[in-house]
């Protein structure tokens, strides 16, 4: 008789959840020493809920609580978790993570949390009954591609434009700024493109936003029910009020599961060059074509980036942006990194020796 954490099963209880055979091989050691799978879905206060074989399960999380803000136990996690009988039952572990992901806290000790673990798709909601902001979906982008997620931009409550034009002229605009994603405009409301964005969805997808950018609603509208509560966005100011306070996952009746968090009002970034690079790979091509192998895109001789700025082929806003996005994730890198950091000390004094020596030389003119 085959063991329910068996490859071999037929239909294993928490391949809904995506238990897969990569997963089963390895949790096999655990599983020889009487162990227990379960995915993550929801943290809550050194304790969290799971979904097992044997059905949904709490546990301690006194093991998986390191000081190491990225090594704490998250939703999304596959953890290993003691066999029935346990009073409290703990989390021992988790399985390696295939992906997560991380933004940089709001605070000033430069650590990344992160908000979901072994996820495919990255669902980037923005609402269109805002003012479009390219910039912080570029940085939402970044994020999602470090993770090695697939983004997903969709553009919610579509039913608020006033017409397909100018709905259609929206879409562009942010395909513009995410180069390789697909963008969709969708109305929960109306069911707007709600099949298509669920045919998207198979494996873990986390949903990801602002508030008031009706992720709820969206959340509601992928699983075919109200699961999740929802606020009315503030007259006075446009935003919304935080209705998901904990980060949950949840299956999807077309396949998969969809983890759910909290509106995000900042969105740093953490150890994301690459993913930044892919965001602007326009830029990343360009580059290739300049003279110098370390140009700066600033005023150098050759350099491919200023000369498609020049001629319109490279629109200022995405170069600006760039810069922006690479200088940050440069200074949360410093502060981390002694070495990079005293490399950049010693090219800020460079440069400004280089400077001083400038102003000497022109005072010297008019003398």
């Amino acid at each position: 008789m085959n063991s329910p954490f068996s490859t071999e099963t037929s239909r294993h209880p928490l391949a809904d959840y995506g238990w897969d055979d990569d997963w089963a091989a390895a949790f096999a050691p655990y599983a020889a020493q009487g162990f227990v799978p379960g995915r993550v879905v929801r943290v809550d206060r050194g304790q969290c809920d799971l979904v097992t074989p044997e059905g949904p399960v709490r546990a301690d999380t006194e093991f998986v609580t390191p000081h190491d803000p990225l090594r704490v136990i998250c939703t999304g996690d596959w953890a290993v978790v003691d066999p029935d009988g346990g009073d409290p039952r703990y989390v021992r572990t988790y399985l390696p993570r295939r992906t997560s992901f991380v933004r940089s806290t709001s605070s000033k000790r430069s650590e990344g949390q992160i908000l979901a673990a072994n996820v495919d798709h990255a669902v980037i909601a923005v609402s269109l009954a805002a003012e479009l902001d390219l910039g912080r979906i570029e940085r939402f982008l970044a994020l999602a591609w470090e993770s090695g997620a697939q983004p997903v931009v969709v553009l919610t409550k579509a039913d608020l434009v006033p017409d397909a034009a100018t709905t259609a002229h929206l879409v562009s605009d942010v395909e513009t700024a995410a180069p390789g994603v697909q963008v969709l405009a969708v109305s929960a409301e109306q069911g707007l493109g709600i099949d298509v964005l669920g045919a998207l969805l198979d494996g873990t997808s986390v949903l990801l936003g602002q508030s008031g950018a009706g992720k709820s609603t969206l959340a509601n509208a992928l699983l075919g029910a109200d699961v999740m509560d929802v606020h009315a966005v503030r007259d006075v100011d446009g935003k919304g009020r935080h209705t998901t306070t904990t980060r949950n996952l949840l299956v999807l009746p077309t396949g998969g599961v969809l983890i759910d968090t909290p509106g995000l009002r900042g969105v740093g970034l953490f150890d994301a060059e690459a993913g930044v690079g892919q965001v602007f790979s326009e830029i990343e091509a360009l580059a290739e074509g300049c003279r110098f192998h370390d140009c700066a895109h600033e005023a150098e001789p050759g350099c491919a980036v200023l000369a498609a700025l020049d001629d319109g082929t490279l629109p200022p806003r995405r170069l600006d942006s760039y810069r922006k996005l690479l200088r940050e994730n440069q200074r949360l890198a410093a502060r981390t990194d002694a070495r990079l950091r005293g490399e950049m000390r010693r090219v800020w004094k460079m440069r400004g020796a280089e400077g001083r020596a400038a102003m000497e030389v022109k005072r010297g003119r008019f003398t």
